[in-house]
């Protein structure tokens, strides 16, 4: 697994039980990220929680996943509905008109990613994608406004 780039923050990661734990030197960061895993807490959950900025925790996940004292563990993902993508048309179709549908297969080209299988994790980042192609910061604002309020209804 490579956490030199892209998006970890979602990642969730548990300590390996080892009986050589003793023979690794650790840094404070790296300790302190061991020490926080559970299997349960996102690596950005886990950032908030120990402090820790996210270029030190990916630094520290790193290199504890290279002595195989962390293994990742499988989350169910949960992807973003239908019908979250039909109020996001719209609200788009209102700010820039007619080529909202296609300004939206743009966007999820950019993140190299479908509607079908799209992580509602990585909503807020495509409503700002989005929005980028929004002329009038007034349109702009309304349809970020619109889609926040849509994402916290859904919960995502």
């Amino acid at each position: 697994m490579n956490l030199t780039s892209g998006d970890i923050s979602a990642l969730i990661f548990k300590p390996v039980v080892r009986e050589d734990l003793g023979n690794f030197s650790l840094d404070g960061h790296m300790l302190t990220l061991l020490m926080a895993l559970d299997g349960k807490l996102t690596l950005g959950q886990v950032s908030r929680k120990t402090g820790l900025n996210m270029a030190d925790l990916r630094d520290a996940a790193s290199k504890l996943l290279a002595l195989k004292l962390i293994e990742s563990v499988a989350k169910a993902t949960s992807y973003i509905d239908h019908e979250f993508f039909q109020s996001l048309v719209s609200e788009l179709s209102i700010a820039i008109g007619p080529l909202a549908p296609v300004i939206l297969e743009d966007g999820l080209e950019d993140l190299g990613l479908t509607q079908k299988a799209f992580p509602t994790h990585r909503a807020a980042e495509l409503i700002n994608l989005l929005a980028q192609e929004i002329q009038r910061e007034e349109k702009r604002t309304a349809f970020k406004q619109s889609m926040v309020k849509l994402i916290k209804l859904k919960g995502y």
